[in-house]
């Protein structure tokens, strides 16, 4: 059996998850033996100055008789963030009234313009 054979019949379903810089790939696949594990890789992208990049792949490998333990540990802390936090993501960044700091903001013979006189446009108006 060729190594191209051989990784077909190893990947069995897969799942993909983006997220901003992230990227979560979910691979079931076959041990030798023909049974089937899980697993979980988290690839994230880091972009150089010069405009390269790379990414850092952290892989977690899941046996099936870990399920359980693992669904229910998974779950529970999921349960504690949301009870302790609440859905709304807190991060400056992700805030509904995030504002870009003033580097950001219009610039005009070298002065920073306010955008606070700018006025919403509803399209649908047009």
């Amino acid at each position: 059996m060729s190594d191209r054979e051989s990784m077909d019949q190893e990947e069995i379903h897969s799942k993909v998850l983006r997220a901003g810089r992230r990227t979560y790939f979910f691979d079931v696949r076959s041990t030798k033996a023909g049974d089937y594990y899980l697993t979980i890789t988290e690839s994230k992208k880091f972009t150089h100055d010069d405009g390269s990049f790379h990414y850092k792949k952290h892989k977690i490998y899941l046996y099936k008789e870990d399920f359980e333990g693992f669904k229910e540990n998974v779950a529970e802390m999921m349960d504690f963030i949301i009870n302790e936090k609440g859905t709304e993501v807190i991060s400056e960044r992700h805030q509904k009234d995030f504002k870009k700091e003033e580097e950001d903001a219009p610039v005009e013979n070298g002065e920073v313009k306010s955008t606070e006189s700018f006025t919403d446009v509803d399209f649908d108006d047009i």
